[in-house]
């Protein structure tokens, strides 16, 4: 198990480019299933969860070249269905939870798509019931193995419908979008997803032929095709890792530059840490952070009351960002409540952080008060274990603005989602070490 040692307190100083969007790559990687054609793929992050969707592709049969850092060419003219029903698929679809994913295309084009219960984060229960419950709408007959957690989906031709989703789940709609867009007749559904990296896959499915109206918007209406062309698809810069440096800066009292951050698809994230009294700057596509040396002031509603930041489907604020919302607000003036709607066990890591000092309530498994502490007291240095990508993440800043010298356990979870992160953290001037 890896660890890395970070020694605290420092301003770190320069510019930091994001990886490609991990979001987005799993649901565009799952999507060359759907044609036997030939596809290009830009800006693919080197990250663990990304490798492992790369693995699976490649025992399903595959064809995988790796062109350059981040770009690949996808081949699924000879699947391997048999992998499928293999002990070895149960294992290898176990380990990642963005292989749901691969439901929705292998239904679509050959007829019948299976998963094992997928893994991922602990941060709470997450629902499979959308991503099937479209698919049976489609006309897929669905089966459970409970003794072995097994899903399964067949039908000879699915064919369109109206339909409208009971939660407006990002990877359930693209699973469903990737079975209609091969579904006989036209297909609609309502309270779709609408993400940026949702966006991404409806229009690289229109360049492969597909007729999909209304991206961007939660009502998406599908015309199945016969069949599905090649294309060449760039990924967008990683949104949730824009937050993390954003959050970064702040909490070390650093100037940072992120570049190429696509501005037109960040929606709201700048203007809720601009909430907490963070200086958000705009220069062309990149975001400039100023060192925040006389610190940051929270700002409250308009009422006066207490300013509450939670978390809601796009284009509201992404869930995946409020972890390094509540650390940035550890060293703010004032107060704020941070409010964890989705997922009821994202935020017990806070126990680490009032180890570290901070002045945090827990008032439930979904709301925390976090009363900042303008610097007047810095985090101290401590031991911890990262429980999932975005927490363990937030321990990384909160460790980075601390004083002295702290350990991170279990940093696979972060190697998850974020491409080595030591490394670049050290190229502007953190001081962290990979210990294995």
């Amino acid at each position: 198990m890896g660890t890395f040692k970070i020694e605290g307190g420092h301003q770190l100083k320069g510019s930091i480019q994001p990886q490609g969007a991990k979001n987005e790559a799993l649901q565009i990687l799952c999507a060359v299933l759907l044609t036997p054609k030939l596809i290009t793929i830009h800006n693919i992050p080197d990250i663990v969860d990304v490798n492992k969707l790369i693995n699976l592709l490649k025992k399903l049969g595959v064809k995988i070249e790796k062109l350059s850092k981040g770009t690949y060419t996808f081949q699924a003219d000879e699947v391997n269905l048999k992998y499928l029903e293999s002990d070895e698929f149960k294992v290898d679809g176990r380990g990642l939870r963005g292989s749901i994913m691969i439901v929705g295309p292998l239904l679509a084009r050959f007829g019948k798509g299976y998963i094992p219960k997928p893994g991922g984060d602990k941060i709470g229960r997450r629902r499979l019931d959308t991503h099937f419950e479209g698919l049976i709408k489609l006309g897929a007959k669905f089966r459970y193995s409970k003794e072995d957690q097994f899903y399964g989906v067949e039908a000879d031709k699915l064919k369109g419908t109206y339909m409208l989703l009971e939660e407006a789940s990002v990877t359930g709609t693209a699973n469903i979008v990737m079975a209609a867009v091969l579904a006989e007749g036209q297909t609609t559904i309502y309270n779709a997803a609408c993400e940026p990296y949702l966006q991404q896959l409806c229009k690289m499915l229109n360049r492969m032929g597909a007729k999909i109206s209304g991206v961007g918007s939660n009502m998406l209406i599908i015309d199945g095709v016969d069949s599905l062309g090649g294309t060449d698809h760039t990924m967008l810069p990683d949104m949730i890792e824009i937050g993390s440096w954003i959050g970064l800066a702040a909490m070390t009292k650093s100037e940072l530059t992120i570049t190429n951050v696509s501005w037109n698809d960040l929606g709201v994230i700048p203007n809720v840490f601009r909430k907490l009294g963070i200086t958000v700057e705009k220069r062309g596509d990149d975001i400039h952070i100023p060192a925040h040396t006389d610190g940051y002031e929270i700002q409250s509603f308009i009422d006066g009351s207490i300013l509450t930041i939670s978390d809601a489907p796009w284009p509201g604020f992404t869930p995946d960002l409020l972890s390094i919302i509540l650390v940035v607000a550890t060293q703010a003036r004032g107060s704020v409540l941070i409010h964890q709607k989705m997922f009821e066990s994202r935020l017990f890591f806070v126990d680490k952080l009032i180890d570290m000092g901070a002045k945090i309530i827990l008032c439930d498994p979904h709301r925390a008060t976090v009363i900042g502490h303008d610097y007047k007291s810095t985090l101290k240095a401590t031991t911890m274990t990262s429980p999932d990508i975005r927490a363990g993440v937030s321990l990384l800043i909160a460790a980075l603005s601390a004083k002295g010298t702290s350990t991170i356990q279990n940093i696979e979870q972060i190697d998850r989602g974020y491409e080595n992160i030591d490394e670049r953290l050290r190229a502007i001037g953190a001081k962290i070490e990979r210990v294995e």
